[in-house]
């Protein structure tokens, strides 16, 4: 996915559910029907693959990767992040 490409989603207080898939081939972000699915090559330990998620994330978003903060779940595949002012 393109730099800015989810830019219509960079509202602050917009909360992105995405699905993460650490130990991939490579990195990139899949906007599907049943909803993003982030695929990153970090592994899952010491929050290397969040982190990998998030600075991803921000720049599909064409935002600050300090701007997006981590709601739920820091350890499951599953993670919401909210988009801070």
């Amino acid at each position: 996915m393109a730099k800015g490409e989810l830019a219509h989603l960079a509202r602050p207080g917009v909360e992105i559910r995405v699905r993460v898939t650490p130990k991939a081939a490579r990195n990139r972000i899949v906007a599907a029907e049943e909803g993003i699915r982030v695929y990153v090559t970090a592994p899952p330990e010491a929050g290397k693959a969040t982190e990998a998620v998030r600075k991803l994330l921000a720049g599909a978003l064409g935002v600050a990767k300090t701007r997006l903060v981590l709601v739920r779940g820091a350890t499951a595949r599953e993670k919401v992040f909210r988009l801070e002012e």
